[in-house]
């Protein structure tokens, strides 16, 4: 009953683990969050009866037929419990979001509602970006040719693609990211969230189906409501439960008129950022196969950051990129840029490009950001004629392991796969959430908290980013702040801990 649960073994096939929270823990928590709900609510009454002032947004007297803005039920969270603790994220910045970060410090009088400037400007080691290949930088071939597109090209193109937007920059981007993925076409949206909620509802539609991981990111799951077809959510790699909806759907067709569907298409990420787990794409495109389905595969998180030349899952589990159907990613985590890509057949793109609101209404890329994706990507491929790219990628994998096997052997509980550079580190208790993260603060690492309602009850964690651009000396440096917050707030739950573990040492040079 005091005792960890053991780890739960990788449904899937994949080395990844997943252990559940002590029970003693879960319990702990429930009791937790029972008495926060309850302090809410008294917090709520004194405030009707007029004995604490309420700082949150409220409706107009004059308001009160119109329908209401502001759901009480809904924002009794945010009101009674995330205000509280807002400190621990939004936090502003000044500088490149690089191995190391500048934050601008800053303080509440009014319990976290406004926040005011103290003046200072404190560095700290930067565990939260997604800078992968480390090209969120100032300076290098990469900044320098995106100062050069701006006198070439100007800042942004004033208008959408699909009338006066589309330069030359962006057909030779749209042209390497074909060859780079290894499709026939691709086009580039300004907004990677955009590029999945408004394509998908191109790709299928009335009477189609759509299978969804129930891990996948807000972004699919709008642009799957958006697209009006049956939605079928399957648990997290759950290949066994997939292949049943998959069976269900060819034989009995459309729920009530049993007509075929249209079109099915399975829904899934590369790697999940949340959880750090990989999707088993062999056996999802072995059920695609078949059941003769179609495969949408985010390569958000993976795309530069797996494989081993950064060509994503299809390079890490060696799979041919013609059995996935569309690949989309985004260029804001590996590339150090913004905006993001769909790839396919031409056919497909060819009719992407001519309905898709992301094409036809959207701003069109900005040329200095087309330039940084353009030089960044040409590094990775090799095009400059050095192995920085290759070096990178190496790097980045090393930092990845090194930093995994490390928290495993604190005692921590760490999720996800081995070859994934989000590191989720399991805290399970809500209240400990804010502590954490301000502890990590005070000892320099700027790190990422998250907890209920973006996780579950007991999902509580911090999310751990690894970048090329950390040296070994940031990581240990990184390493000693958790292992001693860890100690401080109780969060290691791991019954594999090795006993009297013992850092490796620092570069005293770099002291």
């Amino acid at each position: 009953f005091f005792s960890p649960s053991p780890a739960m073994s990788s449904e899937h096939g994949l080395p990844e683990e997943f252990q559940e929270p002590p029970v003693l823990v879960s319990i702990i928590c429930m009791i937790q969050l029972a008495v926060w709900t309850f302090l809410g609510h008294m917090n709520e009454f004194l405030i009707m009866i007029g004995v604490l002032r309420s700082y949150a947004p409220k409706e107009s007297s004059k308001m009160k037929d119109f329908p209401p803005l502001y759901r009480d039920f809904e924002s009794f969270y945010t009101r009674n419990l995330y205000m509280r603790i807002r400190d621990c994220w939004n936090r502003p910045i000044s500088s490149v979001a690089g191995a190391h970060v500048t934050l601008k410090e800053r303080v509440s009088y009014d319990g976290n509602h406004t926040y005011q400037f103290t003046g200072e400007h404190n560095e700290y080691i930067n565990m939260g970006s997604y800078n992968y290949l480390g090209f969120a930088e100032t300076e290098g071939s990469c900044s320098d040719s995106s100062v050069k597109t701006i006198a070439q090209y100007g800042i942004a193109c004033c208008s959408s693609r699909a009338e006066l937007g589309t330069q030359k920059i962006h057909v030779e981007l749209e042209n390497l990211v074909a060859e780079f993925v290894g499709k026939p076409a691709a086009l580039t949206f300004g907004m990677g969230f955009a590029t999945n909620s408004t394509n998908i509802p191109i790709l299928v539609g009335k009477d189609c189906l759509l299978i969804s991981d129930e891990l996948n990111h807000t972004s699919l799951i709008l642009g799957s409501r958006l697209s009006g077809a049956r939605i079928e959510v399957f648990k997290h790699n759950n290949m066994a439960q997939l292949e049943s909806i998959l069976r269900r759907a060819v034989v009995q067709g459309q729920p009530r008129t049993h007509r075929p569907y249209k079109k099915i298409m399975i829904c899934v990420e590369g790697i999940y950022s949340m959880e750090g787990s990989m999707v088993n794409l062999p056996e999802v495109i072995r059920l695609k196969k078949k059941y003769k389905a179609y495969l949408y595969l985010d390569e958000a998180h993976s795309i530069g950051a797996t494989g081993k030349t950064g060509r994503g899952v299809t390079e890490h589990f060696g799979v041919d990129v013609a059995d996935v159907d569309i690949m989309m990613g985004t260029f804001t985590k590996s590339f150090g840029a913004a905006g993001g890509y769909v790839a396919a057949s031409k056919e497909i793109i060819s009719e992407m490009r001519a309905r898709s609101h992301g094409n036809i209404y959207a701003h069109a890329m900005s040329p200095p950001v087309c330039a940084q994706i353009i030089e960044s990507m040409r590094i990775i491929m090799g095009k400059t004629g050095t192995t920085e790219g290759q070096d990178r990628i190496k790097k980045l994998s090393e930092n990845t392991q090194f930093f995994r096997d490390e928290l495993k052997k604190m005692g921590f509980i760490i999720y996800g796969n081995p070859a994934s550079p989000v590191v989720p580190m399991l805290i399970f208790a809500p209240g400990k959430i804010c502590p954490t993260s301000r502890e990590l603060k005070k000892r320099g690492v700027a790190g990422v908290v998250v907890g209920y309602p973006a996780t579950t009850v007991l999902g509580s964690r911090t999310r751990f980013c690894l970048s090329a651009s950390h040296t070994r000396d940031d990581l240990i440096m990184a390493l000693e702040a958790i292992d001693e917050v860890g100690d401080l707030m109780g969060l290691k739950f791991n019954r594999r801990q090795v006993p009297k573990y013992t850092l490796p040492a620092r570069d005293k040079k770099d002291d």
